[in-house]
């Protein structure tokens, strides 16, 4: 029978989720043989590998120590983007002056408490769907417990032992935390713990400026903390291309977050007047003061008491398990799907590799985790998506490409919305309207790459893409305009001089 969690705060939205994802007095089933799949880790390539297996009919076991949902459900992708939302609308309504609409001064006010509160009861509501209950209803056996393998086709949990036909790794990642002296010492916070705050942060400084601490330094900020982002590298977001990422600073620096680049935290400690962090920066040394330290540095896999090398599996402690192709590693009957081993760390690139590891494990199947194509956005405002190669990586790869670009200066809707801080980038290859990638900077970036990644999946060229009828007025727009862009160098002198011949000929 598990033991009770509690979750901070303790309140009944918190409970509600305890309730659904880590039942207090759940009772473990009794193995009954052999099990066709076995998945530890009841994050989304978990419950998609498990829900997915069972509806097949497999004889599925779930196992999950903590809260099932993982870090999407938990403390990442729902309790992000609900109080992203929640700043959305602070920042929406202390810009409407430009669009006529007045607002007394200091008539407005953040409600930090209720912000969280708001998360916190959607995030109960989400929960049903991933709830143990839900996933003992579809027919899988559910355990609450810590897992590990016994051997090459046993695994232990809750002193009862399973034995699998094939067996899946899922157990996904966590903040890592880097050797910063007194950091251990002074206390610090990360996405699995900032969403337990209950009162705003006066100061708030974050390390690290991928899209983790954009997104939340963009949203402390319009809250009303003093955000300080620091970043290691020349740029924030650094995956992405400089022109995107420069924009995006730009935003931050207006909402009101420092940013500091090339910057270094070599010590932290607890003083009076709050916590100090002392930065290396480049030919000079700086101190801040602040009362909450937000790490976003990176991940780590949870490979810790998993017993992996009893059961043939190769890993690393920092790269996490190793998968060929087909996402099976080094012992035949076990995948693994999700952060534990993909560099895509996203919730759909989980999903879509469980999918993966339904067919390769249960039905000898051999699809490749390589031809998944995957886009990913940042919920910063305005949000960055991207899908495909970059001009980098294509250059990497020696493949010669044709760039086309459209400002959203020049849309009519981002002109009308107010919205024109951002662009439509897309890479065909050279000589051909072949899609190869793309980044789009926009309010709703992440919707409009949809667009471009189903073009390119379904293998349709630019030069089709842009006979798409468009409704106007929209952000879209700018998709079918790169297209016209195309078009007209298709319009060579030669085509052009023989138009006229022609046209002059049958007047």
């Amino acid at each position: 029978m598990t033991e009770s969690l509690q979750i901070d705060p303790p309140d009944e939205f918190n409970q509600q989720l305890v309730n659904q994802v880590h039942p207090p007095g759940w009772i473990n089933p009794q193995p009954q043989g052999r099990y066709n799949l076995v998945v530890i880790g009841a994050g989304t390539a978990g419950l998609v590998t498990a829900a997915g297996a069972a509806g097949l009919g497999a004889k599925v076991a779930l196992i999950e120590r903590h809260l099932m949902g993982g870090d999407c459900l938990n403390t990442g992708c729902v309790p992000s983007k609900a109080i992203i939302r929640s700043a959305r609308a602070m920042h929406a309504v202390m810009q409407s002056n430009e669009l006529g609409i007045q607002i007394a001064p200091g008539s407005v006010a953040v409600n930090f408490p209720q912000v969280m509160e708001r998360m916190r009861k959607l995030r109960a509501d989400i929960s049903t769907h991933d709830s143990a209950q839900r996933f003992k209803d579809l027919g899988v056996d559910v355990f609450i417990g810590d897992a590990s393998f016994l051997n090459r086709s046993t695994i232990q949990v809750d002193q009862r032992q399973l034995e699998f036909k094939k067996a899946v790794i899922a157990t996904g990642g966590r903040a890592a935390v880097p050797e910063i002296e007194g950091l251990e010492e002074t206390g610090f916070l990360t996405n699995e713990t900032i969403f337990s705050l209950t009162q705003l942060p006066p100061r708030l400084a974050i390390l690290g400026a991928g899209p983790i601490g954009c997104e939340l330094a963009q949203a402390f900020a319009r809250f009303g903390s003093e955000v300080t982002l620091i970043q290691s590298q020349s740029q924030i977001l650094p995956r992405e291309d400089r022109d995107a990422a420069q924009i995006i600073q730009r935003q931050l620096e207006q909402d009101g977050v420092k940013i500091l680049l090339n910057a270094a935290s070599t010590q932290i400690a607890r003083t009076e007047a709050g916590k100090t962090i002392q930065i290396d920066l480049p030919g000079k040394q700086s101190e801040i003061i602040v009362d909450e330290i937000l790490i976003s540095t990176g991940r780590a896999p949870n490979v810790q008491g998993l017993n992996l090398a009893q059961a043939g599996v190769k890993y690393d402690e920092r790269e996490g398990v190793v998968v060929n192709d087909y996402l099976q590693t080094t012992n035949s009957a076990i995948y693994a799907a999700g952060d534990i081993c993909s560099r895509y760390q996203f919730t759909h690139t989980a999903d879509f590799q469980a999918r993966i590891v339904i067919g390769n494990a249960l039905f000898k199947g051999r699809s490749k985790s390589s031809n998944l194509l995957i886009p990913w956005c940042t919920y910063t405002e305005p949000e960055i998506a991207h899908v495909g190669l970059y001009e980098h990586e294509a250059a990497a790869k020696n493949i010669r490409i044709q760039t086309f670009i459209q400002e959203l200066k020049d849309v009519d809707r981002a002109i009308l919305d107010g919205e024109t801080n951002g662009f439509v980038k897309i890479h065909v290859k050279q000589g051909t309207d072949k899609i190869l990638g793309a980044t789009i900077v926009a309010s709703h970036a992440g919707d409009l790459i949809s667009e471009i990644s189903v073009a390119m999946q379904s293998g349709m060229g630019l030069k089709k893409l842009a006979s798409v009828i468009h409704p106007y007025p929209t952000q879209a727009d700018a998709i079918r305009k790169i297209g016209d862009q195309y078009n007209r160098t298709r319009l060579s002198p030669l085509v052009k001089s023989i138009f006229n011949k022609w046209l002059t000929w049958s007047r």
